[in-house]
């Protein structure tokens, strides 16, 4: 593959004190555009992407699955020929490093990949960055995967890249906790090419709207199991 066109998918709900940081550290030579997808944000997120350089496109219907769709559908606006060959999904907290990009996408470009996950169980996470409700449900979900579909992956990490026509094919619909299971799970069903990459992974910049509630862990939790058995 000659020098591909990149485009990152940033999912974002008030997130205004580090989504700065995260579209500051993106490698500006490797990617063509950031796309910050506001989810009903109610503080200055919107703004201070616009600010950093970041293209911000709205999706009041609240949901981390929902504002990567509107960037998808923003993407899918665009004439073919103007469509890019990846795209990267990272979130808007600064927990993963965006300077690490270069590493994401070269198995796509080297080794003729799909889909590649930052795997955050294999590369150097900072302690308590992930909470053990955390660790154990992508333990159970990347297990399920195996066990039904033979593929094997030790996160379902929000840092990821894959081809932008094999991300049509997919179909992506689920609009809340599913998402990122649910884009592993059909890799697996329709047999692509995955593979994963270390990744560091570090304390997020304010409170987890998922892992930093009980109500939220127990829906992501539930969600994500059921995304696995509803798709066999």
């Amino acid at each position: 593959m000659e020098k591909p066109v990149i485009d990152v998918i940033i999912p974002a709900y008030n997130e205004e004190q580090s989504i700065g940081l995260v579209v500051k550290d993106i490698p500006k030579d490797l990617v063509r555009d950031i796309i910050v997808c506001d989810n009903a944000s109610t503080d200055q997120t919107a703004a201070v992407a616009s600010a950093a350089g970041a293209k911000v496109v709205s999706q009041p219907r609240k949901g981390y699955g929902s504002a990567c769709l509107k960037g998808i559908a923003y993407i899918n606006e665009k004439p073919v020929a103007e469509q890019p060959h990846i795209v990267v999904f990272i979130d808007g907290d600064y927990s993963d490093h965006p300077e690490e990009m270069p590493q994401l996408i070269r198995p796509i470009i080297k080794d003729n990949c799909d889909l590649v996950i930052g795997s955050r169980s294999q590369g150097d996470m900072e302690r308590g960055a992930m909470m053990p409700q955390q660790v154990f449900g992508n333990w159970l979900a990347t297990n399920l995967i195996k066990l039904f579909y033979n593929y094997q992956f030790t996160d379902l990490g929000p840092f990821r890249a894959i081809k932008w026509q094999k991300l049509v094919e997919l179909k992506m619909a689920d609009p809340d906790f599913g998402w990122t299971v649910e884009m592993q799970v059909k890799a697996a069903k329709y047999k692509l090419k995955c593979t994963e990459v270390p990744v560091q992974y570090r304390r997020r910049v304010g409170v987890s709207k998922v892992s930093g509630t009980i109500r939220g862990t127990i829906l992501a939790g539930y969600k994500i199991l059921w995304t696995i058995f509803k798709l066999l």
